[in-house]
């Protein structure tokens, strides 16, 4: 005798777990994404404000800590989304140890990469420099380049 298998449809409760599950994987991708394109078009940015810079100055030394600072404030942005994807991964993710370790060291990870590159930018820790955030480090590169001045990052404090 031949016997069929026959799987039922899935229950309500089922359908929207699974659901649930693809919404906030596509949301963590979007997330993922958007990190990504956030460095890539900032770093776009930066050069072209650096270039600015540069023309304005005509200071290679002022143009390069202006392509710095700026891509540092990118980069800072960049992690910060990342981070935000990694949050909402925990929402999908199978609630294992081994799952949460590796999530907590990657969000570590990119918490020490953010907090030594705000101290690259700046120059000293961010509690001693609490004023100071990626956006406004963006905002100050650019600026720089529209009025052509050098500011040092010692003459900010």
């Amino acid at each position: 005798m031949l016997h069929i298998l026959h799987r039922s449809a899935p229950t309500v409760w089922e359908h929207d777990a699974m659901f649930g599950q693809a919404f906030f994987e596509t949301i963590a991708v979007a997330f993922e994404v958007v990190g990504v394109l956030s460095m890539l078009v900032g770093f776009i940015v930066a050069v072209g404000i650096s270039i600015r810079v540069w023309i304005r100055s005509r200071s290679g030394a002022t143009a390069y800590r202006t392509l710095r600072e700026s891509f540092g404030g990118v980069i800072l942005l960049g992690l910060e989304v990342l981070v935000a994807a990694d949050l909402v991964k925990t929402v999908t993710s199978t609630p294992s140890l081994t799952d949460a370790v590796v999530l907590a060291l990657i969000v570590l990870i990119r918490t020490v990469l953010s907090f030594s590159l705000q101290i690259e930018i700046d120059g000293v820790a961010p509690w001693r420099r609490a004023l100071v955030t990626g956006p406004e480090v963006l905002a100050r590169a650019a600026r720089r380049s529209g009025d052509g001045t050098t500011e040092t990052p010692d003459a900010r404090a």
